[in-house]
Formats: C-alpha cells, structure tokens, sequence
C-alpha cells in the first residue's frame, strides 16, 4: 500500500514531471491560454501515459532490446491518435483549437520517459497508475497555470465571464501580457519557486 501511494503521490507533488524534473515544458506555453484547452490537453496526456505505459509493461518481456524504442514510438503513436479522434468526434471544437499539440504528444518526454525508466521494468497494473499518476502531475501544473492565464488575462474561466463588467466600468483592464508566451514562463518559474521553498530537500546545496 505504501509503494500504491508513493507510485501515485509522488509525480504528483515531490517528483512533478514540469516542475522537478523539468519535462514537457513546450506544451505548457502553447495551450494555457484557455482553462478548457489545457483541461483536455492535460486529459489526452493522462490517458495516453496510462495506456502507453500499461500496454508496454504487458509486452515487456517480448520486446527486442534493439528495436525497443521503436516500439514504444509505435504504442504511444497509437493511443494518441485514438485520443486525436475521439476528440474530433465528440469535441472538434477543442480538437481544432489544440490543433498539431495533440499530435505532439507523440514527443512529450514525460510518455515516453515513464515507458523507459518504469514501464519495461515493472508489472501492468502499477505502470498503468505511474502513468495516470505522471500524467495527472503534468495536468495539474497546465490548470494553475491556465487559471491565471485566462482569468487575468481575458477576465474569464473555461469561457464564462468572472471578472464583473462593473469592475471594467470602474477603470479595470485585462492583463493583455497573460495571454503571451512568456506569461506561462514565467507562471511556471513562479510555481517552481514556490514549490522548491517548501519542499527544502529540492533546493541545490
């Protein structure tokens, strides 16, 4: 039960693949604009990482040391494109709104990364739940950062209106600087601060 927990707390707060090990940084500039995109991006990554990491744990055993990575490339091609249309199919507007970032997920380095360092060591069922659990720890750091992106900066969340029209009457503006690129850099740096001053045993000596 204790392995259970750290497996799935762990890349959630202490082991967080952005903000500790520094992974799938792109994607966390390029959909945080809007609450909805970085929810369904952060959604399409759990599940792809999960499914990736699961079905490459069953095969583990069979897998070609040569030909390995190949493979993997294989596995998490196909989960993203089941993700890609399932989304075209049920949510194209969001679908055409993350565009090629969905696609891209193929890339991420958290996917593949748990694959390499968990999956093709360990059993099904405790790959699969590294995977939600690294997957949901990415998710998670996209929502705070869209929060602030969208909410600051159009004055909205998930595209309902929340700052009240009285306030923009009153002489309030929307921060044009949270919808540009290196607003979500520097949310995220804030974050690993914050993060970094709590968690001592992260801070370089």
């Amino acid at each position: 039960m204790k392995d259970w927990k750290e497996t799935l707390l762990n890349p959630i707060f202490k082991g967080n693949p952005i903000t500790v090990l520094v992974l799938g940084i792109c994607s966390s500039l390029a959909v945080t604009v809007q609450l909805k995109g970085a929810f369904v991006m952060a959604l399409s990554v759990i599940v792809v990482t999960g499914l990736s990491s699961f079905v490459v744990s069953l095969m583990r055993n069979s897998i070609p040391n040569r030909i390995r990575i190949i493979v993997q490339l294989v596995v998490v091609a196909l989960m993203v494109i089941l993700v890609d249309q399932v989304l075209k199919a049920y949510a194209y507007s969001i679908s055409k709104t993350l565009s090629v970032y969905i696609g891209l997920i193929i890339t991420n380095c958290i996917v593949m990364g748990r694959i390499e360092a968990y999956a093709l060591g360990n059993k099904p069922l405790p790959s699969l739940l590294d995977g939600l659990a690294n997957g949901a720890g990415y998710g998670l750091i996209l929502v705070v950062v869209a929060f602030f992106r969208e909410l600051l900066g159009s004055g909205t969340l998930f595209g309902f209106r929340i700052i009240p029209e009285s306030f923009y009457g009153a002489g309030y503006m929307n921060n044009g600087l949270m919808i540009l690129p290196p607003m979500a850099l520097i949310l995220l740096g804030c974050i690993i601060w914050i993060q970094r001053a709590i968690q001592k045993d992260l801070q370089e000596k």
